[in-house]
């Protein structure tokens, strides 16, 4: 196992291309994977959030991950999302991903039921000696209505292949909290596209970013800047991006970042039903945005 893993720098919450029959799209999948390598991303996420795990049959998620293993070929590091709502799954899921060549496991917190802190702890603790492979903590109490608290965090970051956590709360106290209080090296990565300039500044480490399948310059540079102390530069790529971010709200997750990856010339297909399309106005109102960022594609 590989305990001294760093979760770090902008990480690419893959989406999941499909066909119009809402099957796979591999060719589009890694047609995609080489998209955000070429603009420097330093990880991608596959069976992601955005991706659609939730969605996704147990032969869908192991396709997706043996196609980004396959297409990613070592260059940077593979997690997979291995979150579901009974640990047995949980575990499960990560050493199918472990076999297919995984570097690491995300695990967002069990979702329709509401563990208590305790059983979260024991649900962790159970992956995380379960799997042979670095475990970053998810939490995203907006979509899973759990939320791993600060004194759950600091004793799971104590195990040794809990390397770190994303947090989508939207709540910068807490991404600060458990950036203080859990032990040095443990890595906390923004989960929102709008906090990742102040979790960076406040000492994370990163970033999984659902833009990044759309803006993935826009995204590293932001990463980039901090990290050579050009917090100005930073300040102003955060919100050149925050248009995007907000943009999510035209639509169902996860459909908007598909659109938008459509009207970039990227193939994307659509999200898993029940998730329609946007409205032609909510479109109209996302390709503004996609044209003031300079990224609207357009026939030769």
């Amino acid at each position: 196992m590989n305990t001294h893993f760093r979760p770090q720098g902008i990480i690419t919450a893959l989406a999941t291309p499909l066909h119009q029959d809402q099957t796979v799209d591999e060719e589009a999948l890694r047609r995609l994977v080489e998209h955000v390598l070429a603009n420097g991303v330093h990880g991608v996420f596959a069976v992601s959030t955005q991706g659609e795990f939730y969605a996704l049959s147990a032969a869908e998620k192991e396709q997706v991950t043996a196609i980004v293993v396959d297409q990613v070929h070592g260059r940077v590091p593979v997690y997979v999302g291995t979150g579901a709502t009974t640990t047995a799954e949980c575990i499960a899921l990560g050493k199918r991903a472990a076999a297919l060549g995984a570097d690491a496991l995300s695990v967002i917190t069990p979702y329709m039921v509401r563990p208590s802190q305790r059983e979260l702890l024991a649900h962790y603790r159970a992956i995380a000696s379960a799997v042979d492979l670095p475990v970053v903590l998810y939490n995203n109490p907006p979509r899973t209505g759990v939320s791993l608290n600060t004194a759950t965090v600091v004793e799971l970051a104590k195990l040794d292949n809990v390397v770190g956590i994303k947090d989508s709360s939207t709540d910068l106290v807490q991404t600060m909290e458990y950036i203080d209080e859990c032990p040095r090296g443990f890595c906390v990565l923004a989960g929102n596209d709008a906090l990742i300039c102040a979790t960076l500044l406040m000492g994370g480490t990163g970033a999984i970013a659902a833009s990044a399948n759309v803006a993935p310059r826009l995204v590293v540079d932001l990463y980039e800047a901090v990290c050579r102390g050009d917090v100005a530069t930073a300040v102003e790529l955060q919100y050149r991006l925050l248009p995007l971010r907000r943009a999510f709200n035209l639509g169902t997750f996860p459909v908007v970042i598909k659109e938008a990856m459509e009207l970039i010339g990227l193939p994307a297909g659509p999200a898993k039903g029940p998730v329609g399309d946007l409205e032609e106005e909510a479109r109209d109102q996302l390709r503004h945005v996609l044209d003031k960022l300079g990224l609207l594609w357009s026939p030769a």
